[in-house]
């Protein structure tokens, strides 16, 4: 019998198949009595058209998730595991008002073309009540149209484009239905590095920086920041370069640091993080620390992927395993162990997961799937999630719709070694949530 834990073992989300309901209608009022009959869970990510039994009178709900690549990119598989919790204990919990719920994936493959496929195809073809996840900008902007157009809500748990949310405000009528669960958009991440540095800066000696950004579309926003907010903080900014995407080879750019006298390389990166990393401590380690926003370095099992070359490596990220953001973090984290072989989860994952609850909560209150009855409620929320508290900014907001950023709740962890000689991703910032305190580099 397989286990589900490698992507090796795991059967193609993209390909899953369950019987269709005919006639189904996507939106109309939910009967509030009565209960389904629970469901064992599904530990594997093979069986999600099993969890949609029941025996309920009604047709199940049906949650919408868009992954890339779920079957072999972490970032993908970790927001369907994510959707997956939360539908297992929906469904162990009754339902939502009584009634079944079940998920269905759509494989974005990375691509803006297949999101939309997928997107119309979990709402067209699968019926689905609502849609999650996302990761890639250029993807979510591809899906805005659509969603307008098919107006259900979606709610967004990657991407963290500004210009999605800068549609709604623009376009208020025809783009309400889009509300972003997390990440914080690309301004705001922006705002979080200026107050990270701001913040901690001087404490653990950073007081000269040197920022390096990748030049993709998701980083637009944040270079805007640093060029207007970062030289307020009191560091010195010795250095700014928003370097090519195809850069694999950084010894030219850390030889400008170095000279530049930084004490830190301060990134932002994704698509390039792993060869920055490997190029901050190899052939030999560069006499500045290293960090800031580092997708990479996320993921909980980085410290052994790059054989500990991440070990005090500085990364922003919405929760690791180690922290404590609300009282529903480490439930969550030990429900998504036990499911999933002992395997923690990515950023998306808890975004995915704070998503799904949400609407179910607010389904719940309304009793109704109508977009017009659930909006209002989206608005209005402050709910407690995996991350931190969930607000939307308003209607009239630059940023409509989008999580709203809160600084306290937004964490800074170090990759540190425990005494088993493990990778732990401890937490440095802000103090209300750490689990650690920051250790330089011992070549520093």
């Amino acid at each position: 019998m397989h286990e589900c834990g490698g992507a090796d073992d795991e059967p193609s989300l993209a390909t899953d198949q369950r019987t269709r309901r005919s006639g189904l209608q996507r939106r109309h009022v939910l009967a509030t009595a009565g209960s389904a009959a629970s469901l064992s869970t599904a530990g594997c990510l093979g069986t999600l058209g099993s969890i949609a039994g029941g025996s309920g009178s009604e047709d199940p709900i049906t949650i919408g998730v868009l992954a890339p690549n779920p079957d072999s990119d972490f970032i993908g598989r970790s927001m369907v595991r994510g959707a997956q919790v939360a539908v297992n204990e929906l469904q162990n919990s009754g339902g939502i008002n009584g009634r079944d719920v079940e998920m269905v994936v759509g494989d974005t493959n990375s691509s803006p073309l297949e999101a939309r496929r997928q997107y119309q195809r979990l709402i067209l073809e699968e019926d689905a009540d609502v849609t999650v996840g996302v990761f890639a900008s250029e993807s979510l902007m591809a899906l805005m149209d659509d969603i307008a157009e098919q107006e259900t809500i979606h709610l967004t748990s990657g991407a963290a484009t500004a210009e999605a949310s800068r549609l709604v405000s623009e376009q208020y009528d025809k783009y309400k239905y889009h509300f972003r669960a997390g990440p914080t958009n690309n301004y705001d991440l922006g705002r979080t590095q200026v107050d990270f540095v701001d913040a901690m800066g001087p404490e653990i000696g950073w007081n000269s920086v040197a920022v390096l950004v990748e030049d993709y579309q998701w980083t637009s926003e944040p270079w805007t920041v640093y060029q207007d907010r970062l030289a307020d903080t009191g560091v010195d900014v010795v250095m700014e370069e928003r370097y090519p995407p195809a850069t694999d080879d950084f010894s030219g750019i850390y030889d400008e640091v170095q000279a530049a006298g930084a004490d830190v390389a301060f990134t932002t990166m994704a698509h390039t993080g792993t060869a920055a990393l490997l190029d901050w401590v190899t052939p030999r380690p560069r006499p500045f620390a290293f960090g800031g926003i580092h997708v990479p370095m996320q993921l909980p099992g980085y410290y052994d992927m790059v054989r500990g070359a991440c070990r005090f490596g500085v990364g922003q990220s919405s929760a690791t395993a180690e922290s404590t953001i609300t009282e529903k973090t480490q439930p969550f984290v030990q429900a998504y162990r036990n499911q999933f072989s002992g395997n923690n989860p990515v950023y998306t994952g808890y975004h995915a997961y704070d998503a799904i609850d949400l609407f179910a909560n607010k389904v719940e209150k309304t009793g109704s799937l109508d977009s017009d009855a659930l909006i209002p409620e989206l608005e209005a929320a402050s709910f407690t999630g995996t991350t931190g508290t969930i607000e939307f900014y308003d209607k009239d907001h630059e940023f409509a719709h989008d999580l709203k950023y809160i600084e306290d709740e937004t964490v800074y962890f170090q990759w540190q070694e425990n005494d088993e000689g493990e990778g732990v991703q401890e937490i440095i910032y802000p103090e209300k949530h750490a689990t650690s305190e920051y250790i330089a580099p011992p070549w520093l």
